[in-house]
């Protein structure tokens, strides 16, 4: 007879009540002050209008939603000239990662990424029973060296946010194809592109290519982001013919809902919306990123929507500090203790008021004036 004691109610599998559930970004300020949400990296300039026209004509509720995702997957195949066929949709790209990490990690398998990359990592790493591996970075940044030396027998997938968030650094493309090239032929490689639409680099690219031609490499992005469609999330998965058909055998049979699909479909095919998201951040990053630099704030440089601001470590001018002075005026950035970077503070790339409100209110916090640089 079992001596094994019986629990008097369900009980998660070991593990589960280990991992840290994520916690998104505060929305509200409190208070009676206008709010200005600088804490999820979103669009400031909202959604194409095309999207939000699709998006309401969208009304037949009682029809369940095509569980391929046709009609989108098509139009990012059109818009990127990709195989429809090797395209997998997702609630978001939360929900991709958490799909590849259940096909191909498990009890006993290791799954590689850098220490500050995105936190779902670990959490859907925890969920299959895997073991998280994380390596230090580099000045914020990925080391392929460091990250090619973590692999072990037990390693079974590497992810890798670029530009990554939060640091808002990234790797160029022949350091990407150099971590592939050291990778195990078993090891899948996942190239996080979320923010890929607002890098100007030459020496980048978001993986397309080397996903093409390599059989252990997919790439996720997201409409939630320059696409400005965060609340109905969507995100999509370009990835060898395997993995898609491993994918696809444990999604959701209808995981995107049908409003999505139209608005995103919709919101790929406005390109001249998609510009001017990109030609905003081009010009308000530069300059938050320099009046934050005047007013003597480390930023982390960022090739995304969104910067790093480091605070001194000073009673009264920490980050913990500045940002219930800036939450009690109405500006609601991202506290980075989860992380491991509780002397920073993540600052997305608002409208023009809401970036010259931040600079001016951050002055008034350190008690200094605003620098005044034109835009």
């Amino acid at each position: 007879m079992s001596t094994t004691p019986v629990a008097d109610r369900p009980v998660p599998r070991p593990g589960v009540l280990a991992i840290e559930a994520y916690v998104p970004g505060k929305a509200q300020a409190g208070g009676a002050v206008k709010t200005y949400k600088l804490s999820a990296n979103e669009n400031p300039l909202g959604p194409s209008p095309k999207a939000r026209e699709a998006f309401h004509a969208a009304d037949a509720l009682e029809f369940y939603p095509d569980g391929s995702s046709t009609k989108l997957r098509e139009a990012i195949a059109g818009a990127y000239g990709l195989d429809a066929g090797r395209l997998v949709c997702g609630t978001g790209s939360d929900e991709l990662i958490t799909l590849i990490a259940a096909a191909y990690a498990g009890p006993g398998d290791e799954v590689i990424y850098s220490q500050y990359g995105f936190l779902v990592y670990r959490i859907a790493t925890l969920a299959t029973g895997a073991t998280p591996v994380v390596v230090p970075e580099k000045n914020l940044t990925a080391d392929v060296d460091a990250l090619l030396a973590a692999v072990t027998e037990k390693t079974r997938i590497v992810f890798l946010a670029n530009p990554n968030n939060p640091t808002g650094t990234y790797l160029p493309f022949d350091e990407v194809r150099r971590l592939q090239r050291g990778l195990p032929p078993h090891v899948l490689l996942v190239l996080d592109a979320a923010y890929a639409e607002y890098v100007r680099r030459n020496d980048y690219e978001s993986g397309i290519e080397l996903v093409a031609t390599a059989r252990n490499v997919a790439m996720l992005r997201t409409f939630s982001k320059i696409h400005g469609l965060a609340a109905l999330r969507v995100g999509w998965l370009y990835g060898p013919a395997e993995v898609v058909d491993a994918v696809n055998r444990i999604r959701g049979a209808f995981n995107v809902n049908s409003a999505a699909i139209a608005a995103a479909t919709a919101a790929i095919g406005d390109t001249a919306h998609v510009e001017a998201a990109v030609a905003h951040n081009d010009v308000w990053l530069a300059w938050v990123t320099d009046e934050l630099t005047a007013l003597g704030l480390t930023v982390t440089p960022s090739v995304g929507n969104f910067v790093l601001a480091h605070f001194p470590d000073v009673e009264g001018q920490r980050a913990r500090d500045a940002d219930a002075f800036l939450s009690a005026r109405g500006l609601i950035l991202r506290r980075m203790d989860a992380y491991g970077l509780p002397g920073a503070l993540r600052i997305t790339i608002g409208t023009e008021e809401a970036n010259r409100l931040l600079v001016a209110v951050l002055a008034e916090f350190l008690g200094k004036r605003e620098p005044g640089h034109g835009a």
